[in-house]
């Protein structure tokens, strides 16, 4: 009587580990058009900027996200190539970023190849341009 038990007891706690493993709740899309991409690409370069001592950006320029094969998944990605300058006089960097996506949101901003924004459609980004973090800031 007490294995009958057990296993019923058993066999329960089973059904409600599948029940919950199987409930209806739904899996996020990867791949929702980003809408409020540049003010993230914008808080995530800030953070990267104080960390580097990047104190004033110029020439920026940004892609709309396109769906692009990244590695066996499509995901949004976009372009983003702006010129850094630096806390010491005269140190300017020239840098080209890929942000991916997921759910619509960025997951990743990374310095990109040739291959991943040589062909970007980019466009002004006069947002990440009014950036600066310096004593003459305006």
């Amino acid at each position: 009587m007490r294995w009958r038990a057990a296993s019923l007891c058993l066999l329960s706690a089973f059904a409600i580990a599948l029940a919950a493993c199987s409930s209806d709740s739904k899996l996020e899309n990867p791949n929702v058009l980003p809408t409020d991409y540049k003010k993230e690409i914008i808080d995530t370069l800030k953070k990267l900027f104080k960390d580097n001592d990047t104190i004033k950006v110029t020439g920026a320029f940004v892609s709309d996200p396109v769906l692009r094969l990244v590695g066996k998944d499509q995901r949004y990605t976009a372009c983003v190539r702006y010129t850094a300058h630096g806390i010491t006089p005269g140190e300017i960097g020239n840098a080209v970023r890929i942000a991916y996506f997921y759910g619509g949101h960025l997951n990743q901003l990374i310095e990109a190849s040739h291959d991943q924004c040589g062909n970007a459609a980019y466009k002004p980004f006069p947002e990440l341009d009014k950036y600066c973090a310096g004593i003459g800031c305006r």
